[in-house]
């Protein structure tokens, strides 16, 4: 590579560390005006999208030179509202008239927003914005000043709330999950679960689960999960004795829940922060009850995996010691404690995350054992890595809000609530139903945000309608928005998995659905059962977590056909019922789950087979 190339090379790395930097900055000194921020935001993300992804929406090596035009258009589209932001404030909205430049810089950027997304997550999410804008001027008879008014002007649509919290929120976690993993927490996080579960059965399962978990929860991102742990668990599963299917399901469906476990979450939770009204911490307790019975069940799924192939764990030799690694890289933990600590004194989560990530190198540099991934390399590296990781987002938040901007013109939301309602003939359960079906839908091809986003505008309104609390509404549409990850046909953290397993994609998908089916059975549970949310008394929220549990493991023993022993048929429905009915809140239904779990483990310790294949002994 000649040194010019080179050089344009090291500009737009440049560029995008400075990305990074300028929301820290922001952060640290506070917001300027919404138009000003909002429109950097999304025109500097366009513009490196341009410079860095190919028209096939591939990695470009060099940018080509339509990718340089596009992406000076795209700055030129972004800078109006912020060289127009006086004009913009003082009309009246639907009374003035759009000047000619409204027009020819909103639709510009309409294009360009449709253009950048697709090179980076694919056709999916713009196809969607492109049917609402049809709907918007063929079907409701909206006039295209009206649409472009909302969705260009205003900040009801690209700049609206999506936006505003992918630019102050979001990118800071991005930000901060990048600089730990270039300070060595990935790494961490790796040998903390291979010592914590790689001794048990089925250890390098349980070992993804928990890393899976960890390393999500920072990440946010169900496919960067799985690429990034699953290159490990997944050939050490392979290695021991799982189905390569299986074996991907599991990473797939633990690196998922990462989305869904606090203290971080996936990037939507704070967009729903931000459409209820409340603190992120707030959104974080209602999570937490969800979260563990999730991975409490795929946990429990992958050791009655193991017992029921007599699969063992890993060598004493692969394992490190734990204490050692508490000893040595234990610190590293710090700054999870810190964003904790930060929220819990009722800080903004946009601050919580700046000083996460400020917290990181001082951090490392505690140790001498981790000292040395404190470097201006590394450091550079994690803030062009951040711009990279926040592209999408920020240009998914953008086009979302395409829709949202619609939806919100034309009444589009309350049409769709009204029709889901008739549908169910007002009876929830059906209502809920079709809202599950209706969001993995919705959901298949993109990510959790853009797909959260889009089922609060259309779903949730039927939901409230119907008295379901808001609450438990958006929580319901953010499970399926996340679940439509490994939901075929297109399971998109599946495919990720099964780029590492090589196995067959529907054996997969129908693996990964098994293994994360608490996770759609969960929503339906704690809309009935405000205790799963945190709510009601202490005994209540005790009682109901506690039951719950049980009837998370008992779903995973029905379905792997493995209890205190092998199950059969008549055992294993029994299980699932009564799994069904712990997961219920209530006191009836928990006396008749407990008696049930009592039941079978009566059958399965009295029943003495002359030939016991498998141990006893053992997780």
């Amino acid at each position: 590579m000649d040194r010019a190339k080179r050089s344009i090379i090291i500009g737009i790395e440049a560029i995008a560390a400075a990305y990074s930097l300028y929301h820290m900055w922001v952060a640290f000194a506070g917001p300027p005006a919404p138009f000003v921020l909002r429109s950097l935001h999304v025109g500097v993300a366009m513009a490196l999208a341009f410079l860095m992804i190919s028209i096939n929406g591939k990695k470009s090596e060099f940018p080509s030179l339509s990718g340089v035009l596009l992406s000076l258009a795209a700055l030129a589209a972004a800078g109006y509202p912020i060289v127009m932001q006086d004009y913009l404030y003082d009309r009246f909205i639907y009374v003035d008239p759009l000047i000619q430049t409204d027009w020819i810089f909103g639709v510009l950027i309409i294009v360009l927003i449709l253009e950048a997304t697709r090179r980076l997550i694919g056709p999916a999410l713009p196809i969607v914005a492109i049917a609402f804008m049809i709907y918007g001027f063929f079907f409701a008879k909206i006039t295209p000043e009206v649409v472009m008014e909302q969705v260009f002007i205003t900040t009801e649509g690209i700049y609206g709330i999506p936006v505003a919290v992918s630019a102050t929120y979001m990118v800071l976690f991005i930000i901060f999950g990048s600089l730990v993993d270039r300070m060595g927490i990935g790494s961490l996080f790796m040998d903390f679960a291979v010592a914590l579960t790689g001794r048990s059965a089925g250890g390098p399962a349980k070992v993804a689960v928990v890393t899976s978990g960890l390393f999500g929860t920072v990440s946010g991102s169900a496919v960067a999960n799985v690429m990034t742990t699953g290159t490990f668990t997944i050939p050490l599963m392979k290695g021991i004795g799982y189905r390569p299917a299986f074996a991907g399901a599991v990473e797939a469906v633990a690196s998922t829940g990462g989305q869904i476990m606090p203290p971080i979450m996936g990037a939507a939770a704070f967009v729903m922060a931000e459409f209820l009204g409340v603190s992120y911490l707030t959104v974080a307790s209602y999570a937490i009850i969800p979260a563990v019975l999730y991975y409490v069940a795929v946990f429990a799924s992958v050791h009655f995996e193991a017992r029921r192939l007599g699969i063992q764990g890993l060598p004493e030799d692969q394992i490190p010691n734990m204490w050692i690694v508490l000893r040595e890289r234990g610190h590293l933990f710090l700054p999870l404690v810190v964003i904790i600590g930060v929220l819990l004194y009722g800080y903004s989560a946009a601050y919580a995350a700046l000083c996460g990530v400020l917290s990181v190198i001082p951090t490392a540099l505690l140790r001498k054992s981790t000292r040395h991934y404190v470097t201006l390399k590394t450091t550079y590296e994690a803030m062009v890595n951040a711009a990279r990781n926040t592209l999408p987002i920020a240009l998914a938040c953008a086009c979302a809000g395409i829709v949202v901007g619609v939806v919100d013109i034309t009444g589009l939301g309350l049409s769709f609530a009204n029709l889901v309602i008739g549908a169910a003939q007002e009876q929830l359960i059906f209502a809920l139903l079709l809202t599950m079906v209706a969001g993995i839908i919705l959901g298949m091809g993109m990510p959790t945000t853009p797909a959260y986003i889009v089922q609060v505008a259309l779903l949730v309104p039927a939901l409230v309608k119907l008295g379901v609390a808001v609450e438990a509404a958006h929580l319901f549409v953010f499970y399926f928005a996340i679940l439509s990850a490994i939901t075929p046909p297109v399971a998109m953290a599946v495919y990720a998995a099964n780029a590492i397993s090589k196995a067959d994609i529907w054996n997969s998908s129908w693996a990964a659905v098994k293994l994360g089916l608490a996770g759609y059975i969960v929503p339906f549970m704690f809309v009935f059962g405000p205790a799963l949310l945190m709510k009601g008394s202490v005994m209540d929220i005790l009682t109901t977590f506690v039951t719950a549990v049980i009837g998370a493991i008992c779903l995973a023993a029905a379905l792997s056909g493995y209890f205190y022993r092998m199950a059969s048929i008549v055992e294993r429905l029994v299980l699932f019922v009564a799994a069904v009915v712990l997961i219920n809140p209530g006191i009836i239904t928990d006396a008749a789950g407990i008696s049930l779990v009592i039941f079978v483990l009566s059958i399965q310790y009295l029943r003495r087979k002359k030939t016991e294949v498998f141990s006893d002994k053992g997780w």
